[in-house]
């Protein structure tokens, strides 16, 4: 189980590796991972940040979604925060009629969230933050 950073000192980061629907532009790829950014920043984590190397120069137009598409957070606060998260997400995929996909990576454990029927997408999200969360180790 999770214990608050100001008594361990740990924070735990999350990946997210996301796939834009291939058939978006770059310029819209890149405006919606710049989206999902803002809203997990909205969350009570540590940070967000684009992986090194993922992000865009200042200023440039076309980025590739590949290289773009690698979020990492910093968790620092008890499972309730990383439930958040993955509603976060599930949310931000649930929004659009395209075709994304978001690859979940926590200490090596990995789950993909894409275009599932709602009970299966949350049959699979609860047993992965069940993991993850404290509940149920």
């Amino acid at each position: 189980m999770w214990e608050s950073a100001s008594a361990t000192g740990r924070v735990r980061d999350v990946r997210l590796d996301v796939a834009p629907d291939p058939e978006l532009e770059p310029e819209a790829a890149e405006r919606l991972l710049r989206r999902l950014r803002a809203e997990l920043d909205e969350l009570d984590v540590e940070s967000v940040r684009f992986a090194p190397g993922a992000a865009p120069p200042e200023g440039a137009k076309g980025a590739d979604a590949v290289t773009l598409g690698a979020i990492v957070v910093a968790l620092s606060a008890p499972g309730g925060v990383f439930t958040s998260l993955i509603g976060t997400v599930q949310d931000w995929l649930n929004r659009s009629a395209a075709r994304h996909r978001v690859t979940v990576t926590v200490d090596g454990d990995t789950i993909e969230l894409e275009a599932a029927t709602d009970a299966e997408r949350r049959a699979l999200v609860e047993a992965f933050v069940r993991r993850h969360s404290g509940s149920g180790r």
